[in-house]
């Protein structure tokens, strides 16, 4: 057994020393923290009381020599006799804190000085940063400072108004050393109780410390007598205080430890409970490598009872190949991927199993833990993403490609035929807004699966919204001679949706089937209400259609039915995926049907709302 402290003396290391350092301890940071907040407290108030005693003289000061001065800053001899009668009764009053006492004019120069030597000051100005806040009209001036002598002093200085305009000032300077003399007093009352607080409480420690580590010692030789397999011994006890109580949960406990060694098996059986009921699948087995244990979860991954599982090798069970089998059993292996239930179409799921041996001492493995979890999902997922930045990284080649190509054409002098390079320069300026069309649908595209694009939900009539849809698109119609209609219900009144997003749906929808319906066509806007309370808008065309093998993908993202054609006509293959994120946000879901050759209809369903849910 290691020893602790290996570098104190042996009495440091008994719980006696330590009760005594922690009581002494505890005592001197009290005493400690009650002193500095005292003694902070003290000088605070003493610091305050003496300035704001200091700024009363100041302003008594500048009251009476505001009676004595004339409204045009002047003072005549009189007043000056008076003014300095006033200054040395003031000096004189105050013992020793008052150093100075010095009254100004409007300019900062010294009329009367307290000091014996102010004649020779007289007439000189005073520069300093109170006296001339003072003189601005400034009241609250004061300054802490310390002279060259190392004495710290307080500087106050006061505007002398009169007339309702400042005529000079008063300017007093104070010593803080009896102050701070009376702050070392303090202190050094405060440090003699300490030390006399601390004597004390290190001799009531080695009486409490005693109290305490005897029946500890005595506790200590009938644990190693317990744990020796002797449990008819019991505790004396000497008292009710938590030392007896100690001694009495001792007694306890040595009572209660037959009976928990036979509780042990219940545990297992409550551990054997949860492993049963965890989410993820658990799988264990013996050193050979058989299993002796599984939970629900396991089995139906592996699509077996424990009846049938148990005794089986697990390698066999999980399908593992001869190298991950012998790292297995050598309890190398960590972990794994695996497909279960191949055999049954559309029913396979991907594992991942995590091996954890057990081991006996740290020496020899008794045992494996396998924990399979189901990861279907999440490589669903992760296939996704893969194919998404492979359509991103495809959509952006091939523009950038076919731009890169013609403007090393202009370089190579086909910037010198203008008939031709304003062909290649359209070309170029075609492929860069396909390219600024694709990046906006897909930042577009993230805000909505990132729930930032927000919907501002107000009342829409819906015929309106089909009809300004209609009129959106009159030109291109009459361009391609393609017929428009609606056909509504006439039930179908209004609904709650944002404006902008459903207007950009159906301008998706109408724009694909003006694209893909032949000239003298026929596009038809419609709605009506469903059963279920909801409203549903179509959009109808007589196009081209499209092939049933692709209607179950036609809204994933980048999915094109001719792609060759649909890249040709600016095309980014998200305008549907928008379509249905748009929908979905508001509730609703989005559904397309058609035949092929002839027609294609997609309709839009979205559910009434209370006028109350007008934002969201």
């Amino acid at each position: 057994m290691k020893r602790r402290f290996p570098l104190l003396p042996g009495f440091s290391r008994t719980i006696q020393a330590r009760l005594i350092i922690i009581y002494v301890l505890l005592i001197l940071i009290a005493m400690q923290l009650i002193g500095v907040y005292f003694v902070s407290a003290m000088k605070n108030s003493l610091t305050s009381n003496f300035t704001q005693d200091l700024q009363e003289r100041a302003e008594l000061l500048s009251v009476l020599a505001a009676d004595k001065w004339s409204g045009s800053g002047e003072a005549g001899s009189n007043a000056i006799n008076d003014l300095k009668l006033m200054v040395d009764n003031l000096y004189n009053m105050s013992g020793t804190e008052i150093q100075e006492i010095q009254v100004l004019d409007i300019s900062g120069r010294v009329v009367i000085s307290s000091l014996q030597s102010g004649a020779d000051l007289e007439g000189r100005r005073n520069t300093q940063t109170v006296v001339s806040r003072a003189l601005q009209g400034i009241s609250d001036n004061e300054e802490y400072i310390i002279d060259e002598t190392g004495e710290r002093k307080r500087v106050v200085a006061k505007p002398v108004i009169s007339g309702g305009k400042t005529v000079g000032a008063v300017y007093i300077v104070a010593s803080m050393k009896e102050l701070y003399s009376t702050m070392k007093r303090i202190n050094g009352i405060f440090l003699s109780g300490i030390l006399i607080a601390l004597a004390l409480t290190a001799v009531l420690g080695v009486i409490l410390a005693h109290t305490i580590t005897q029946p500890i010692k005595e506790m200590t030789r009938r644990a190693k007598e317990v744990a020796e397999g002797n449990f008819d011994h019991q505790m004396t006890v000497y008292s009710d205080d938590e030392i007896g109580q100690l001694s009495e949960a001792f007694n306890y406990m040595t009572s209660r430890l037959r009976d928990a060694l036979a509780q042990n098996e219940e545990e297992k059986d409550k551990l054997a409970s949860i492993l049963k009921n965890m989410s993820d699948g658990v799988v264990a087995t013996d050193e050979q490598g058989r299993v002796i244990l599984l939970n629900r979860v396991a089995g139906t991954m592996m699509n077996v009872s424990e009846e049938e599982i148990v005794g089986k090798e697990l390698a066999d069970l999980l399908h593992l190949p001869e190298n991950e089998r012998t790292k297995l059993l050598n309890g190398t292996l960590r972990r794994t991927v695996l497909k279960l239930g191949e055999e049954y179409e559309g029913n396979s799921s991907i594992v991942r199993v995590t091996f954890s041996p057990i081991h006996r001492r740290k020496e020899s493995i008794t045992g494996i833990i396998a924990v399979l979890q189901d990861v279907t999902e999440q490589e669903k997922l992760e296939g996704a993403r893969r194919e998404f930045v492979a359509n991103v990284s495809h959509e952006l080649r091939t523009p950038l490609t076919t731009i890169k190509s013609y403007t090393e054409a202009l370089e190579d002098g086909a910037l010198e035929e203008r008939a031709l390079a304003e062909r290649f320069i359209g070309v170029i300026q075609n492929e860069t807004q396909r390219m600024i069309r694709l990046v906006t649908d897909l930042l577009h595209l993230s805000r909505l699966d990132s729930s930032e694009a927000m919907l501002r939900k107000q009342r829409t009539d819906v015929r309106e919204l089909l009809e300004d849809t209609i009129d959106r698109f009159s030109v291109q119609m009459q361009q391609k001679d393609i017929q428009s209609a609606t056909d509504l219900d006439i039930d179908v009144g209004s609904v709650w949706i944002d404006r902008d997003h459903m207007d950009q749906v159906l301008d998706n929808l109408v724009s694909n089937s003006l694209k893909y319906t032949p000239d003298g066509g026929k596009v038809t806007l419609g709605a009506y209400s469903t059963e279920d309370g909801m409203v549903a808008i179509t959009v109808t065309d007589t196009g081209i259609g499209i092939p049933k093998q692709d209607l179950d993908r036609i809204f994933e993202r980048f999915y094109r039915v001719d792609k060759a054609r649909s890249r040709n006509m600016g095309g980014t293959g998200l305008g549907l995926s928008i379509a249905r994120e748009m929908v979905l946000a508001h509730e609703g879901h989005i559904s397309l049907e058609s035949e092929f050759g002839q027609w294609t209809k997609v309709t839009v369903t979205l559910p009434l709302h209370e006028e109350g849910d007008g934002v969201h």
